[in-house]
C-alpha cells in the first residue's frame, strides 16, 4: 500500500503533544448536532452466479449491518471522540428510524432531541456489495429511500425551539446539512441572536453551504467537489483556483475558518488574513473507503475549537482523522483512543 512519504510528514511544523493535549480534552465536551440523520444499510451477499432472466449477478444475502448515516454519522464520531453529544432532527417512525434512535441510545446518547415523524420516512442509502466466498465485497448498487415532502411548518419551529433550548450549555454547535430539512439556517440565526455566548458553530452543507451566510456560522468544513458545484468549476491540480474559491467563500459567509477537504491531496485551510495552510493526507493516499469522512473530519475539527485549539491546531487533528477513519470499509467512526494513538505514533516517527 502507497504510502504518502511519511505520515509525521502530514504533521510538520506543528507541536505533536499539544496535538494530543487538546484531543485528551475532548472527553466531555457537549456539542448539539442540528442535521439531516440518516441511515446506511450494509447488503453483504457472495456472488453464486449470472442470473439466467437478465445479465445480472445472483447474490446469496449473507449479512445485514444499519449504522447511522449523514448527520447522525457526525453525531456518532463526537460520541467516539468523547463528546456528550445532544442530536436535534426529526426521522420517521419507520425501521430505519427505530435503529438510529435505538442506535444512539446504546450509546448512552440522549435521544429525547430526536423528533419523529408519524408517516415519515427516514432517509436510507442502502449499498449491496458482493463478493466471492472469503473475499472483500465489493459495492455493486445502491439504492436511497428519501422523505418525498420537506419538513411541516410545525416540526421546523419545534426543532428550532429544541435548538435555542438545548445551545444554553453547549461548547459548540455542528450543522450536518444532508438536504432532507433538518439543517435549518433560520434556527442557526435564532440561536445567535438568543445567547451572547460565543461558542463555535461549524457547518458541514453537502449542497447550500451559503444559504448559511449570515447565519452566525464561524467554520465549514466542505469537501473539494462541494466547492467545485458552488462556484460552477473544475479545481482539480490548480492550487489558484482553490485559492480563489476558497478565499471567495470565506470573505462572502465572513467565516473565522474554511478547512476543503481534498481526498488524497489532504486538505486547505483558510482564514482572513493569514496564508492558506495546505495539509498533506494523514497516512496512506491509497483509501479504502472515503464513505462518511466528511463526518469524522466536522466532529474532529469542532471539537478542536470547543477546546481552544487554533484552527491550524484543529485542522491538523481532523487530518489525523480523516486518515484514519478511510482506512475502515463502510460508515465508521475514529475514537478518542485511536487518534490519540496516531498522533503518539507520529511523534515518534518525527523524532526517530
Amino acid at each position: 500500500m502507497k504510502r504518502n512519504k511519511e505520515s509525521a510528514g502530514a504533521t510538520a511544523g506543528v507541536d505533536l503533544m499539544a496535538l494530543a493535549d487538546i484531543v485528551e480534552r475532548f472527553e466531555g465536551k457537549r456539542v448539539v448536532v442540528l442535521g439531516d440523520f440518516v441511515a446506511d444499510s450494509f447488503q453483504y451477499g457472495d456472488i453464486t452466479r449470472v442470473s439466467r432472466e437478465a445479465p445480472v449477478l445472483i447474490l446469496r444475502h449473507r449479512e445485514t449491518r444499519v449504522v447511522p448515516g449523514g448527520g447522525a454519522n457526525a453525531a456518532s464520531n463526537f460520541a467516539a471522540l468523547g463528546a456528550r453529544v445532544v442530536p436535534i432532527t426529526a426521522v420517521g417512525d419507520d425501521a430505519a428510524g427505530d435503529s438510529l434512535v435505538r442506535t444512539f441510545c446504546e450509546k448512552k446518547v440522549d435521544t429525547s432531541g430526536i423528533l419523529r415523524v408519524r408517516g415519515g420516512i427516514t432517509p436510507m442509502k442502502t449499498r449491496f456489495l458482493a463478493g466471492w466466498a472469503h473475499t472483500v465485497g465489493h459495492q455493486v448498487l445502491r439504492v436511497d429511500y428519501e422523505p418525498q415532502s420537506a419538513l411541516p411548518e410545525w416540526l421546523q419551529e419545534k426543532i428550532q425551539k429544541l435548538l435555542v433550548s438545548r445551545i444554553k450549555e453547549a461548547d459548540a454547535l455542528a450543522i450536518s446539512d444532508y438536504g432532507f430539512g433538518a439543517a435549518i439556517p433560520e434556527a442557526v440565526r435564532r440561536v445567535r441572536n438568543s445567547t451572547r455566548r460565543s461558542i463555535p458553530v461549524s457547518l458541514d452543507s453537502r449542497y447550500r453551504l451559503t444559504a448559511f451566510k449570515g447565519m452566525g456560522v464561524t467554520a465549514a468544513t466542505p469537501n473539494e467537489s462541494e466547492m467545485e458545484a458552488l462556484h460552477h468549476t473544475t479545481i482539480g491540480r490548480d492550487t489558484a483556483e482553490l485559492e480563489r474559491c476558497g478565499r471567495a467563500t470565506l470573505n462572502e459567509m465572513k467565516l473565522g475558518s474554511l478547512v476543503v477537504t481534498r481526498g488524497k491531496d489532504g486538505l486547505a485551510l483558510f482564514q482572513p488574513g493569514e496564508k492558506t495552510v495546505h495539509i498533506p493526507v494523514h497516512g496512506s493516499d491509497q483509501a479504502v473507503d472515503v464513505t462518511g469522512a466528511g463526518d469524522t473530519v466536522l466532529a474532529a475539527y469542532t471539537l478542536g475549537l470547543a477546546c481552544g485549539a487554533s484552527p491550524v491546531e484543529a485542522a491538523h487533528i481532523a487530518n489525523i482523522a480523516g486518515g484514519l477513519v478511510v482506512m475502515k470499509r463502510g460508515t465508521a467512526t475514529v475514537s478518542r483512543s485511536e487518534l490519540l494513538d496516531a498522533i503518539h505514533k507520529s511523534a515518534s516517527e518525527t523524532t526517530s
